[in-house]
């Protein structure tokens, strides 16, 4: 019995696959508990419409992203923090402030969690910081620490 997955199948698959299973386990276990329907050519053509939706929504979601980060690359934030003697900061500079700041000044907004410190800013200087805008695409945030007067 062919049958077309709802959700991922331990041992089986995972959603929207088309699988061959025995005709017992098909009736008895898999469609009364809805993880699967039965492979009939209006489901079939369901699922190929649901994967070409699935495939134009992710190309247009890559190139969002794309586009964010080539505005990316044109723009400085600049950050202002307090700091005692040394040029040492007081605390660091996190990824919620760097969000903020992108934000308010360039009106890019981009998550605080896709934002990649490798170690927190503690410094006055220029920083470049990575950043995971969607699947495969990385921008590079330039980020300049100054000193609050």
């Amino acid at each position: 019995m062919k049958v077309i997955l709802q959700q991922d199948v331990k041992g089986q698959g995972k959603k929207g696959q088309m699988v061959e299973v025995s005709d017992g386990y098909g009736r008895n276990f898999l469609l009364p508990r809805k993880l699967a329907v039965e492979a009939t050519a209006e489901n079939i053509n369901t699922m190929k419409m649901q994967d070409k939706a699935k495939a134009a929504r992710m190309a247009e979601e890559k190139a969002a992203a794309e586009a964010a980060a080539e505005r990316l690359k044109s723009c400085q934030v600049k950050i202002r923090a307090r700091a005692g003697q040394g040029g040492r900061l007081f605390g660091s500079i996190t990824s919620k402030e760097i969000s903020e700041e992108l934000k308010a000044q360039h009106g890019i907004d981009v998550n605080k969690s896709k934002i990649i410190l490798s170690e927190p800013i503690k410094s006055f200087g220029s920083f470049e910081v990575k950043c995971k805008l969607g699947s495969e695409v990385t921008g590079t945030i330039y980020v300049l620490a100054a000193e609050d007067k």
